[in-house]
């Protein structure tokens, strides 16, 4: 079992100044994430994303990266967590880009599986948007956990703003340099976090 992923190759004819990996939602798919790929404005950069290994109960199109049905909450997360370190692990090899210059992102659960894989592999940044912490996922987390962007929506009705609090003083204590954005808006990724997002790659990159 591997991932399937849509790799979108710069839009310049120049080598990619780096590459953004980015993880999407509970039930959304890796189409939805290039949707919104015009709207970064990063030409200069290779994007891959990845479909999370399972169905979605809800919708044929949807995926998951576990279950998060109360009667089978977090099945599915060690296989997963598995597949994606597998995953980027070999991104090396098939980009030429090395993972210091790879920032893994990743919405609502896509967020909480970039907090939990990423911190333990030498990225150059992670990106959680309107994410949350697996429980135990920084316990095996060594030092060295990469700069992380956090961002939410101050009326998320689906991961409440509490989980981006706890996230960055989690982080904070470890010793990680966050930058952290909050912005009046729902479960969602608007124009601001866009905004943000691209900042810190350029930042993080450069």
């Amino acid at each position: 079992m591997s991932l399937q992923a849509i790799t979108v190759p710069p839009e310049t004819s120049q080598p990619p100044a780096g590459l953004i990996v980015t993880l999407h939602g509970w039930g959304a798919n890796a189409e939805d994430v290039a949707s919104l790929l015009p709207l970064l404005n990063l030409p200069n950069y290779q994007f891959v994303l990845p479909n999370a290994p399972y169905p979605y109960p809800y919708s044929p199109i949807g995926r998951a990266w576990y279950d998060l049905r109360v009667e089978n909450m977090y099945q599915g997360l060690a296989e997963s967590r598995q597949l994606l370190t597998d995953f980027l692990k070999s991104l090396e090899s098939t980009t030429g880009i090395p993972l210091s210059r790879t920032i893994l992102s990743g919405f609502s659960q896509g967020g909480a599986m970039t907090l939990d894989v990423g911190s333990k592999l030498p990225l150059a940044g992670l990106v959680v948007m309107s994410g949350y912490l697996h429980p135990d996922a920084l316990t095996a987390a060594k030092s060295g956990i990469p700069p992380t962007l956090i961002t939410h929506g101050r009326y998320d009705e689906v991961v409440p703003l509490q989980a981006a609090l706890k996230a960055k003083e989690t982080l904070k204590s470890l010793g990680v340099t966050v930058e952290y954005h909050e912005f009046d808006m729902g479960h969602e990724i608007d124009p601001k976090t866009l905004e943000v997002l691209r900042n810190f790659v350029v930042n993080t990159i450069a």
